[in-house]
């Protein structure tokens, strides 16, 4: 039996119109005091599933992914346990999914050399849940190729990862060559292929994408760049019309970023829903935003958490339920904070509950 632990939680009946924001783990989980970026799934039983990285820093060598699991109808997570691990390289930035079939798939960066330019995507599956992983296998071999956000079933039934290609091997800018790309799926070859690249004039990277319409899917895509103060720092949009298999050029949206990753869910209703920090330069607030045309406009706004600090790295699933569960890091990616919440709440604008 996994060991869980006691968080003062509780998950009661759903009210409509309502959010809830728990803090998962933090600085007292001994897994290193960097626990950043996390990724959440809920998987066919519901089970919910969280994988994030963790380790003494970012740029820390003896670094893994762990996972936890919280099962249905419990308000505790699992102690976290190592699923992925390199002696000799740093790991980064996991992606947790199940996939129609069954397979949960597992996804992770695997850095080379001195800077996330040098990495590559390894993988991981598991059969039986999330409870046993295979071994790790190549995703991607490319130097410089990473992954983020997590993958979209197509209405062809293909599947699609966002993935995306950083330039520049430094460790405080996006190279102007950065680019979002894709991976497709192949069930007969057993393998992701390439399928489609995003460029822009200052860069783009961690693109998230929802399928709008047969065929028409839209990426929403963090900038490149560096980290001082801008003016005209903005989320970079794309449209394809074949599936993610080409791509618009990327253009600047109308809503800021402050060189930090978004993220973008496709709601059972057919809305979108974008999560992002609403500002140009901080990582605060941490905001989601409602589009009922496509990701054209988004007339509904609501922050979910805002203060002094840095709410960075939302990762956001819809649960059978339909609830909107959205993971995020806090406290200088130290705590993985969990926020549930549905579409009403966005419109209500009622004040959000905090524990």
């Amino acid at each position: 039996m996994l060991p869980v632990l006691s968080l003062g939680v509780t998950d009661p009946v759903h009210e409509i119109g309502t959010i809830r924001i728990e803090r998962v783990f933090g600085p007292e989980i001994k897994t290193g005091p960097y626990k950043h970026p996390a990724a959440i799934a809920e998987l066919q039983n519901g089970d919910l599933y969280i994988a994030y990285y963790g380790g003494e820093g970012e740029y820390a060598v003896d670094t893994g992914v762990f996972g936890a699991r919280r099962r249905k109808g419990s308000s505790r997570w699992s102690q976290p346990v190592r699923i992925a691990h390199d002696p000799f390289r740093s790991l980064g930035n996991p992606v947790v999914w199940q996939a129609p079939d069954g397979l949960v798939w597992l996804f992770y960066v695997v850095r080379w050399g001195d800077t996330w330019s040098t990495s590559r995507i390894q993988g991981k599956i598991s059969q039986d849940g999330a409870r046993t992983w295979s071994d790790s296998f190549v995703v991607s071999d490319a130097e410089g190729m990473m992954v983020r956000g997590k993958p979209i079933v197509l209405s062809t039934g293909d599947y699609l990862l966002p993935v995306y290609h950083e330039t520049g091997f430094d460790t405080e800018k996006v190279g102007a060559d950065s680019t979002s790309r894709f991976l497709r799926w192949d069930p007969k070859a057993r393998e992701w292929r390439p399928s489609g690249i995003i460029r822009s004039t200052k860069g783009n990277i961690q693109p998230a994408i929802a399928e709008v319409e047969p065929g028409r899917v839209v990426a929403f895509c963090r900038r490149g760049g560096g980290y001082e103060p801008v003016t005209d720092g903005y989320i970079v949009r794309s449209e394809s019309g074949d599936g993610g298999r080409t791509w618009s050029e990327g253009k600047d949206s109308d809503l800021p970023n402050p060189n930090a990753a978004v993220d973008l869910l496709r709601l059972r209703n057919g809305h979108l829903a974008l999560i992002y920090n609403d500002s140009m330069n901080e990582r605060t607030p941490l905001t989601v935003a409602i589009s009922t045309d496509g990701g054209t406009t988004w007339p509904f706004r609501r922050n979910i958490m805002e203060a002094k600090g840095d709410f960075a790295y939302p990762y956001a699933i819809q649960t059978a339920d339909g609830r909107v569960h959205v993971v995020f890091t806090t406290d200088e990616r130290t705590v993985i904070r969990h926020a549930v919440f549905d579409e009403e709440w966005v419109r209500a604008g009622a004040s959000p509950e905090r524990r």
